[in-house]
Formats: C-alpha cells, sequence, structure tokens
C-alpha cells in the first residue's frame, strides 16, 4: 500500500505509510535517512530487545527506542492512531512537515492521499532512547 495517510499520531500531526519513497518524495527528504517504525505491540518487535530493557519497552508511552543505526520503533498504545496502526499491521511515521521545516497544513492536506479527521495540533515529541547492551542512553 503506497498511500500516505495525515493524521494525529500520539505525539503530533503526522503522515503515516508502509512506503518510505512515498514518504521521501512528500517530505522533499533526502533517501537513505531513517524512519521510525510504529508498531501494534511489542510481539511485532523485529529485532531482539536485551533482556534489561525489556519491560520498559512494554510499559512505555510516547517513547521511540533505537536498537541499531538501521531500526527504530514506538509501540503505539492506547490512542486513536492506534487504530491505524493496528489495520495496517505497522507503518513509517514521520511529521507532517517538510524536512527541517515547521508544519503547515496547506502543505500536509496537499501531500496526504487520505485525511483522517480531526486533526489537533499538539506540541510534544517523543522520548527517545537508543538501547545498548549495557545502557540506555537517552536522546530527547
Amino acid at each position: 500500500m503506497d498511500k500516505i495517510f495525515l493524521t494525529n499520531t500520539d505525539t503530533a500531526i503526522g503522515f503515516v505509510s508502509k512506503n518510505k519513497k512515498a514518504l521521501d518524495r512528500a517530505k522533499k527528504r533526502q533517501s537513505g535517512k531513517k524512519y521510525i517504525k510504529a508498531l501494534p505491540n511489542c510481539k511485532s518487535i523485529e529485532k531482539r530487545v536485551h533482556k534489561k530493557f525489556r519491560k520498559a519497552v512494554r510499559r512505555a508511552a510516547k517513547t521511540t527506542f533505537i536498537i541499531s543505526s538501521d531500526y527504530s520503533f514506538r509501540v503505539i498504545k492506547n490512542c486513536r492512531h492506534s487504530l491505524l496502526i493496528n489495520r495496517l499491521d505497522w507503518a513509517y511515521t514521520t511529521s507532517a512537515n517538510v524536512s527541517n521545516k515547521p508544519y503547515s497544513y496547506n502543505f500536509a492536506y496537499s501531500k496526504a492521499d487520505i485525511v483522517i479527521y480531526p486533526l489537533k495540533e499538539q506540541n510534544r515529541a517523543s522520548k527517545i532512547y537508543k538501547l545498548g547492551k549495557r545502557k540506555v542512553k537517552r536522546i530527547r
């Protein structure tokens, strides 16, 4: 499915799609930059989370985890956004703006194939943690 959804994510208004290249074109972003993978549950995590951090990952809300340089994820729970992610099984998610520019409704609306209303602007960024083998590093 190459559709780009414009929706409220768990943290902000964003684009959601299963196609990285479609998101790159929409955001005018360099290909090769990484996207966060939105997952419906912890069972969908593709890479192994160290046993020491599994409980923290299960309990975290609005938190992105980086496991390796090519894999980052956020488990979406208890919000409207989770309904979309459950139906898609997983999706790439990103903010709905031109890369490194502020949010513009007109831009976001023009690039989306499907708009899921209501859209409510939120100014909450997710927390980001990098999980190592022995320690956790807070990125944001």
